[in-house]
């Protein structure tokens, strides 16, 4: 079917213009509270738990799925800002029908976004989102009063999370003698990430903890490391930790300011798991992973493959492979061992281990990793053009393919949201990579 909500981590856009409005977001909770009871109802009343960001209107929209769900004769767990993972295992550990999280993570506070949980703490099947979907279009009937679901507040909800991040660290190692930057983008882990590390025995300095409701990632996190960056030059921290909004993406610095994205990290603990005598199957990045990581997993001898951009299709690959790891450069990891979502949080602290395993620095376990300088130009396209039918694009993409070889590589795809072609080249040089993307950039005919 054709979705006309859903997209590839839930429903998200602009908090006010549809469908994020408390209007329909009502509806949504009633809708897939209807679903979830009929694909999951067992014994005993149906409940749901509900986690958010900090941005300002997670208030509002709290509410409305609260109201959409008990109208469905849906029981609700409220459990404040907490990571997007967080929802994932609490709706898992409390044995819940569902968990649903609005947020949307790296966005600016004016958008906002609803994503669903299983039971499992896995995201929802596409059969069930298509559900919900048809059940949007059935008339809202609330249940009658003795039906009408009740609600409370898991008051512990932060502390439960905090004991699971670290029960994923290794028990017979500790944090101490490492001082720590950890950025929280004023988002949903500004009371959990500092407090995770800290009780793990690290010295923490704690930045973009002070949410006011609109400054979530506003010049801060993993979508802006610079914040990070400094204050890990400023106070001579061993390292620095970056978490999206809604702490589902990493990126790390180190002590002299360096950056490492998801691929690199990826890497690093694949490496170190595989140096420790652990089996490592295989490991998924996406189409945009750079080159140079794949290569490095060839010479581990790990296999490979690569999945369409978006942590939901590097899980179903890995769940088709049966294999525990991957990730996006963007710093969406997925340890399957450890949880079963990607999580910032966890993922920091299984690249803090292999440091402190091997006590080798970040920078020095990935010395034989140079990235490909990456050149990526966005086109806006005329909105009839066709570029897989341009017999023109098509001789200068097989020239670039020809000119890089193996030691480059070419990705055009599109915006799934506006007519814009994302022209992406990886090469030995910037200026090859820069010559090749704008000669296919400079054939696509632009919007005028």
């Amino acid at each position: 079917m054709i979705r006309k909500y859903f997209g590839t981590d839930g429903i998200r856009g602009e908090v006010g213009k549809f469908p994020i409005t408390p209007d329909f977001v009502m509806r949504l909770g009633y809708a897939a509270g209807k679903v979830f009871t009929m694909t999951w109802g067992g014994h005993g009343r149906p409940t749901v738990l509900i986690g958010k960001d900090t941005r300002i209107s997670g208030y509002m929209l709290e509410s409305a799925l609260e109201a959409g769900f008990t109208a469905a004769g849906v029981d609700v767990v409220l459990c404040g800002p907490i990571p997007t993972p967080g929802v994932a295992y609490l709706t898992s550990a409390l044995r819940l029908m569902a968990g649903v999280v609005i947020s949307a993570s790296h966005n600016p506070y004016q958008d906002n976004g609803i994503k669903f949980f299983s039971g499992t703490g896995d995201k929802l099947p596409d059969s069930v989102e298509n559900s919900i979907e048809e059940m949007l279009s059935e008339p809202f009937q609330c249940a009658s009063s003795i039906h009408i679901g009740k609600v409370r507040r898991l008051d512990d909800a932060a502390g439960r999370y905090i004991e699971f991040c670290k029960s994923t660290f290794p028990n017979q190692l500790d944090l101490r003698n490492i001082k720590l930057v950890v950025d929280c983008a004023n988002g949903a882990s500004y009371h959990i990430a500092p407090n995770v590390f800290h009780e793990l025995g690290a010295d923490v300095i704690s930045i973009g903890n002070q949410p006011n409701g609109m400054n979530i990632n506003d010049g801060c996190g993993a979508t802006s490391p610079q914040a990070c960056i400094d204050k890990v030059l400023e106070t001579q921290a061993d390292y620095g930790i970056a978490l999206d909004g809604d702490a589902d993406r990493l990126q790390m610095i180190d002590s002299k300011g360096n950056l490492f994205n998801g691929d690199e990290l990826l890497y690093l603990v694949a490496k170190d798991r595989l140096e420790s005598g652990k089996e490592v199957r295989g490991a998924v990045g996406t189409l945009m992973t750079n080159i140079a990581i794949e290569k490095g997993f060839k010479n581990l001898g790990i296999p490979f493959e690569r999945a369409a951009v978006g942590d939901r299709y590097v899980l179903e690959k890995l769940k088709a492979n049966d294999w525990m790891m991957g990730g996006e450069s963007s710093g969406h990891l997925i340890f399957l061992d450890k949880h079963t979502t990607g999580d910032g949080i966890v993922a920091a602290l299984q690249v803090l281990a292999t440091v402190k395993r091997s006590k080798i620095s970040i920078q020095d376990r990935l010395a034989e990793i140079q990235l490909f300088p990456q050149v990526l130009i966005n086109v806006r396209y005329q909105k009839e053009y066709d570029w897989k039918s341009d017999p023109g694009l098509q001789e200068i993409q097989e020239k670039v393919k020809t000119k890089l070889a193996e030691n480059g590589r070419l990705l055009i795809r599109v915006s799934g949201t506006e007519p814009v072609l994302r022209v992406m080249v990886e090469a030995k040089t910037q200026e090859l990579a820069q010559n090749c993307a704008r000669q296919i950039a400079d054939r696509v005919p632009v919007e005028n």
